[in-house]
């Protein structure tokens, strides 16, 4: 079967996220029930996001965002596309998967590196959290990916100088239950450097 923007084949969507895994990093995610990550974003995927998440106001838009994971506590956004959906005012109701199979395509043609590290969407006047909708959405995103995160920003409540943005991710409930154990280390906190 061929493979490019014309194939409507998207039962590989794991294709979406890094294909080499790496198996110390995936080992030590095993190990701890800690989700926390460090999530930096550039300035261009920022004011995209918030550009995007204007011109779809008064209805919810989303995207996703293309980067890295640094090192097993660092999520790097470095850019970020509009995905086409169908927005009913507090969630998004539909992904695109045959856009997106297009539009990662297009991006490896041109020489774009970057992976899917997770997915945006606008919540216009009516602050930062995940729906069930979008608790569905995640899940989705990290059964492709454990490290996967979702962003949520306020275009409205954003005014100058004060951006309303918030990163998130679905734990599940039962792998924290028996566990107290907790990460000490956070992060290369203001370092990208792979790790």
């Amino acid at each position: 079967m061929a493979s490019g923007p014309g194939n409507n084949d998207v039962s590989n969507k794991k294709s979406f996220f890094p294909t080499k895994p790496n198996k110390k990093l995936t080992e030590q995610l095993e190990e701890t029930t800690d989700t926390a990550e460090t999530v930096h974003i550039s300035a261009l995927a920022l004011l995209k996001m918030l550009k995007h998440g204007r011109a779809g106001v008064p209805l919810e838009v989303m995207g996703l965002m293309l980067g890295e994971f640094i090192d097993e506590y660092t999520v790097h956004v470095v850019d970020v596309f509009a995905m086409p959906q169908t927005a009913l005012g507090v969630s998004v109701e539909a992904i695109d998967y045959v856009f997106q199979t297009k539009m990662l395509y297009m991006l490896k043609r041109t020489g774009r590196d970057e992976c899917v590290v997770g997915w945006y969407h606008s919540h216009p006047g009516f602050g930062c959290w995940l729906s069930n909708v979008d608790c569905q959405t995640q899940n989705s995103f990290e059964n492709l990916h454990r490290r996967a995160v979702a962003v949520v920003v306020d275009p409205i409540q954003s005014v100058k100088g004060k951006v309303i943005i918030d990163a998130f991710r679905c734990i599940n409930s039962m792998s924290i239950l028996g566990s107290s154990d907790v990460r000490s280390v956070t992060s290369n906190l203001g370092h990208l450097r792979r790790a």
